[in-house]
């Protein structure tokens, strides 16, 4: 038995989970699970806020591409990965070639598929990242709180603290609070 090795499948793009799923489905169809024991789409969890709602959803890292931790040894393997609905083929070192040139998978260096793993890792551990950050001077809706639906200009943001100081006019003064990202949203 060879070794297994991380190597990029190119899929339709916005069609990844269903190709996850059909080769999921083809390589325990064939039984060659100890052969290709896992499959990936790297993702994030990032939330936006719409009509004053959180909403948390998955963002591909990498958009049309699948990772396959496989053995390539062995030749029914690459058959079953590349005639998936959905799977365009490895990312190889003869990109562009005709069709019916035979091509060789490159693995990833063991640095990169750290770093991408790394990358989920941190994904499933964080709660979410904003997709769209907000910056001084913009007009944004408080949404939550005692003061939600009062219109407020950002005067300063603290990146790495996920808030916001906002200038908001209460009887007329200009009022700073400090208030979260989640608590407010940009004002179109």
């Amino acid at each position: 038995m060879g070794e297994l090795k991380w190597y990029v499948v190119r899929s339709v793009s916005g069609q990844e989970k269903k190709a996850k799923t059909y080769l999921e489905t083809e390589i325990g169809r064939h039984g060659l699970s100890d052969l290709v024991p896992q499959v990936l789409i790297p993702a994030e969890k990032v939330y936006e806020m719409r009509n004053g709602k959180k909403r948390v959803r998955e963002r591909n890292l990498y958009p049309g591409y699948i990772i396959i931790h496989a053995d390539l040894t062995h030749g029914e393997v690459d058959h079953i990965i590349t005639s998936t609905p959905g799977v365009l083929g490895f990312l190889s070192d003869k990109e562009g070639k005709a069709a019916n040139q035979n091509t060789k998978p490159i693995p990833l260096r063991l640095s990169e598929v750290n770093n991408i793993l790394g990358i989920v890792d941190e994904a499933e551990e964080q709660t979410a990242t904003l997709e769209t950050p907000f910056v001084a001077g913009e007009l944004v809706k408080i949404v939550d709180g005692g003061f939600a639906g009062m219109l407020g200009t950002v005067s300063e943001v603290f990146e790495e603290r996920k808030k916001l100081n906002v200038i908001v006019k209460i009887f007329g003064r200009s009022t700073p609070m400090e208030l979260s990202y989640t608590q407010v949203e940009k004002e179109s």
